[in-house]
């Protein structure tokens, strides 16, 4: 080594020196690819029909960078409007500047990540350029809509339905926020050791002005095999009024099971250090909801001040509507001859609402397109949804995705326009052969 004086980099400004080179390597590769298309295009083209006007300069803003080629300009004789053929093969008109992938990784971003700004930079931050405004993060989401999924079988007769509603703010002096009505439909539990996974879940979010029941009834419908004559639902949520009337709707088709995370919470604000607590919270977990009222009204009077004692009554009211909903909801699916086995608890309303809070919540206020547009992202990301966008398709958290084979033309063409880019391009292998970097570099598929 000391006799070796050569001076060398370190690993990042190798690892730079490489992603700068690749940047402009892809760029070069893309440029090719897309102007012999677009020539071969030209030659193949209708001649009758579509006359060559000149060309004319385009810009791609891509995940490695911009792309500048010249592309071919034609009228079309018949409709009297002016095309660039290559755009119309690329499924790319009207389009705009940006490529289909930085409009796909942009929305996941900004659909996973806390915010548009922050997608915005940390696709600069990732590529090392800014590559998208938040500006249009936002305004391509508001393109977007999900494509539905073949209707999933119903693997038992009856649906675990979580239900609960998320408090948005809206954007705009007196603007009153709205409560987002949120439905999470699964088919059971599936154990893997310590961890519980939901089957084959789904989420609804209701828009418009049909009655939520009625429209969750239709989605039912619309997206599982799903017979009302024939599958029961186990609806699991707190006591809002939009929430009980599911047992009117559905009446002898349905189970309301009373939220017991939110029940439990309530008894543990009143009683956390009441003598009374232990008892309380052992009829709770028994399911004996009758025992559970005897408990809550006995304590009444016991409490430190007037405010508690107004909430405890209040508490009991409410569960006194409907007791048969602090029951277990097993024991009702057994009296209709539903086998119970490994139905578990319900209660994971809170974890569907966090996910959809997180991004939705702290501090953000939104117009009515905004949060609609984003409810779609959301729901097609966790549901594992086909998104449509202006460019193109998001199908990367899809479960499946059918490969396109391009023409094995195309498949050489890129093979060999990279290894005509690339060769002779990196200062290193220009020096000498007996250097490690050079040696290294040398043993890289392609040179």
């Amino acid at each position: 080594m000391q006799k070796n004086n050569t001076v060398y980099p370190n690993l990042k400004e190798i690892e730079q020196m490489v992603w700068r080179q690749l940047q402009d390597t892809f760029s070069s590769v893309m440029k090719n690819i897309l102007e012999d298309m677009d020539q071969q295009i030209a030659e193949e083209r209708d001649k009758k029909r579509y006359r060559l006007i000149d060309k004319r300069k385009y810009h791609i803003t891509s995940l490695f960078g911009e792309i500048e080629l010249n592309r071919n300009y034609y009228r079309d004789r018949e409709t009297g409007e002016y095309v660039f053929l290559l755009d119309r093969y690329l499924e790319f008109e009207d389009a705009g500047s940006f490529s289909p992938l930085i409009e796909e990784v942009a929305i996941e971003l900004a659909v996973q990540g806390p915010s548009y700004r922050k997608a915005a930079s940390t696709l600069e931050t990732l590529l090392g350029y800014r590559v998208i405004s938040h500006e249009a993060i936002r305004q391509h989401l508001l393109q977007v809509s999900s494509i539905p999924k073949k209707r999933e079988h119903v693997h038992q007769p009856v649906l675990f339905v979580e239900v609960d509603g998320l408090f948005v703010k809206r954007q705009g002096k007196r603007k009153k926020g709205k409560e987002e009505k949120i439905a999470a439909v699964h088919q059971g539990w599936e154990v893997n050791g310590k961890r519980v996974r939901l089957k084959n879940k789904r989420h609804f979010v209701h828009e418009g002005n049909q009655p939520f029941w009625e429209a969750f009834e239709d989605f039912l419908i619309e997206n599982f095999e799903y017979d009302p004559t024939i599958h029961k639902l186990v609806i699991n949520g707190d006591g809002a009024n939009w929430i009980t009337t599911c047992r009117d709707y559905f009446k002898g088709r349905a189970f309301f099971s009373l939220d017991r995370f939110h029940v439990a919470r309530e008894i543990r604000s009143l009683f956390r250090h009441h003598p009374r607590y232990r008892p309380i919270r052992k009829a709770l977990a028994s399911y004996d909801y009758e025992k559970l009222l005897t408990e809550l009204n006995s304590a009444v009077g016991t409490l430190e001040d007037d405010g508690q004692e107004e909430r405890l009554e209040a508490f009991i009211r409410q569960l006194e509507k409907y007791p048969e909903a602090l029951g277990d909801y097993r024991n009702w699916l057994k009296e209709q001859g539903i086998d119970t086995t490994g139905m578990r608890p319900m209660g994971s309303a809170e974890g569907t609402m966090s996910v959809f809070a997180k991004r939705l919540k702290n501090g953000r206020s939104w117009v009515d397109k905004g949060v609609s547009a984003m409810f779609t992202g959301l729901v097609a990301y966790l549901d594992k949804l086909t998104l449509k966008t202006l460019f193109g398709r998001i199908e990367k958290w899809t479960e499946t995705k059918v490969e396109k084979n391009p023409p094995r033309y195309y498949k050489e063409k890129v093979t060999s326009t990279i290894g005509e880019a690339t060769r002779d391009n990196v200062l290193y292998l220009k020096g000498k052969a007996n250097i490690p970097v050079y040696k290294a570099l040398k043993e890289l598929s392609g040179f």
